[in-house]
């Protein structure tokens, strides 16, 4: 269970990490996230909030998953940095999911945004570029 320090409870809270946060989607589920730079004088802690829609199954199925999730990153917490806030929303495929798989898709998508144990900032701690379409040999080149 997160601490009620840590739960995301208000709608404008979820809209500003929505809208302003950075975004990371996996095939059943989608991290945002926003890091922000705790005052000094009080520690912020590290808060998250779920998103599981009607999409995803009825009401049990919902509140399963919900669950999952909230174990998940409850687990995950404490290696996030302080003040940053993620919401999880969750995609039609997380009803039939495992929490193994739950979890892999959670690790891969806060690695992807910088924030998973193993991964750090990228170049001294500059944001990471995005990819540019069509670069790389993977593409195929007219050689």
């Amino acid at each position: 269970m997160l601490p009620a320090a840590a739960r995301l409870r208000r709608s404008a809270d979820f809209r500003v990490v929505l809208r302003r946060g950075s975004r990371a989607g996996k095939r059943r589920l989608v991290v945002h996230a926003l890091t922000t730079d705790p005052p000094v004088a009080t520690p912020a802690v590290a808060r998250a909030g779920f998103v599981v829609s009607k999409a995803v199954g009825n009401s049990v199925v919902r509140h399963r998953v919900t669950r999952r999730l909230r174990h998940l990153v409850s687990a995950r917490l404490g290696t996030l940095p302080e003040g940053s806030t993620l919401v999880v929303r969750a995609l039609p495929p997380a009803a039939s999911a495992s929490s193994a798989e739950l979890g892999a898709d959670l690790d891969a998508a806060l690695r992807r945004l910088g924030l998973g144990p193993s991964s750090g900032p990228a170049r001294d701690g500059a944001p990471r570029q995005p990819r540019q379409q069509g670069a790389g040999p993977e593409h195929g080149s007219a050689v």
